[in-house]
């Protein structure tokens, strides 16, 4: 690690050392206030280049002006890579917590379906993650399909999609207290919820309705596929057409949910494998990936002894896996991450092998 301790204003002087002291290889930066706090993080496939760029930001117009600004020291950790530049870029980032950097830079072209805690659950869209206890599932590219997606599914089932903060009283606690019911929006009356905010649905079956949806969602149960086709078949039989033409509407979209969450899930289960990544300087490092999620990283295996050792490593992270479809809050960031590296690198691909093959006491080296 490299570092320039220098005042503030002093931005001459911080721009002769960077282009004396940094080299033109893979790198994070960290950009810091005159209190040492990080104020930004960064990666750099050239460093050098990287930091100068800085330098011919216009201020206050470009935000890479407004950062140098901000900085009295800049920092930094030279990587293998630029595949390793981004992880560690993402782990300085939940680290440090910097004021420039929004949000960890996440991708807003990608949506998760996202089911809230409590004794009511709500299902609904969004593309950061949630509250803990949130379930994630994704991700998905289609916001707009997706949206209409849930919202078919909640109607269909009566399921919520009122504020966070709506309170919840269930129909066994009005009965207990005596309140009257009431719902607090027009879906109940359009049938379209069982307004657990009202006291119109006991939990028990809210929750019932719930799981139907989670297992939909994780494409255990199609319920709800048979539940439009009954209500299309029968407006049919009646020679109600339009109103058989709207529930083949909703067909069309439960059906797109589905295997839209099916290939959502496949893309992340397909990142199971050791991806091997060259080094700049000759210093390849291997890494364990399990649905799309880093699991460990070691120097890249050379001799019999070291893939012995490696191998051992692979086989700690290989066995069942205990999460289920539902995807990890804290990892969502890092597989976003993977999920985009090997999409605009897809000959990295040819770098990888299946954990199983690792396992294999004949695996070549």
């Amino acid at each position: 690690m490299s570092t320039l301790a220098l005042r503030l204003t002093d931005l001459g002087r911080l721009r002769r050392k960077v282009h004396a002291l940094a080299e033109n290889r893979p790198a994070v930066y960290r950009m810091l206030n005159p209190t040492g706090r990080s104020v930004y993080v960064g990666k750099a496939k050239q460093l050098r280049n990287r930091l100068l760029s800085y330098f011919r930001a216009r201020y206050p117009e470009d935000k890479a002006a407004r950062i140098l600004n901000a900085t009295a020291d800049i920092e930094w950790d030279y990587v293998p890579s630029e595949f390793a530049a981004l992880l560690q870029e993402l782990t300085q980032i939940r680290r440090y917590r910097p004021i420039f950097n929004v949000r960890m830079n996440r991708n807003r072209r990608v949506g998760f379906i996202k089911i809230s805690a409590g004794g009511a659950p709500k299902i609904y869209v969004g593309s950061t993650p949630g509250t803990p206890g949130t379930r994630h599932y994704g991700p998905f590219t289609s916001i707009g399909r997706l949206k209409q997606g849930i919202r078919t599914l909640n109607d269909l089932l009566g399921l919520r999609d009122c504020s966070m903060a709506m309170p919840m009283v269930f129909k066994e606690q009005g009965d207990l207290f005596g309140c009257a019911s009431r719902a607090a929006c027009m879906r109940h009356d359009l049938g379209s919820c069982t307004a657990p905010c009202g006291g119109f649905v006991s939990e028990r079956d809210y929750q019932a309705r719930l799981r139907t949806a989670v297992s939909f969602l994780e494409a255990s149960d199609i319920t709800p596929l048979n539940l439009v086709v009954e209500q299309m078949t029968a407006a049919s039989e009646c020679s109600e057409f339009e109103h058989a033409a709207r529930w083949r509407s909703k067909f069309d979209r439960l059906e797109w949910l589905l295997s839209a969450a099916v290939r959502a899930r496949a893309a992340v289960t397909a990142l199971s494998f050791v991806y091997t990544d060259p080094g700049v300087r000759g210093d390849d490092r291997a890494y364990i990936i399990r649905d799309a999620s880093v699991r460990a990283a070691a120097p890249a295996p050379r001799s019999p002894i070291e893939r012995e050792a490696f191998q051992a490593l692979v086989a700690q992270h290989a066995g069942p896996e205990l999460q289920g479809p539902a995807l990890p809050a804290d990892s969502i960031d890092e597989m976003l991450l993977l999920l985009t590296w090997f999409r605009r690198h897809p000959t990295a691909l040819n770098r990888t092998v299946p954990l199983a093959q690792w396992l294999e006491h004949d695996q070549a080296g």
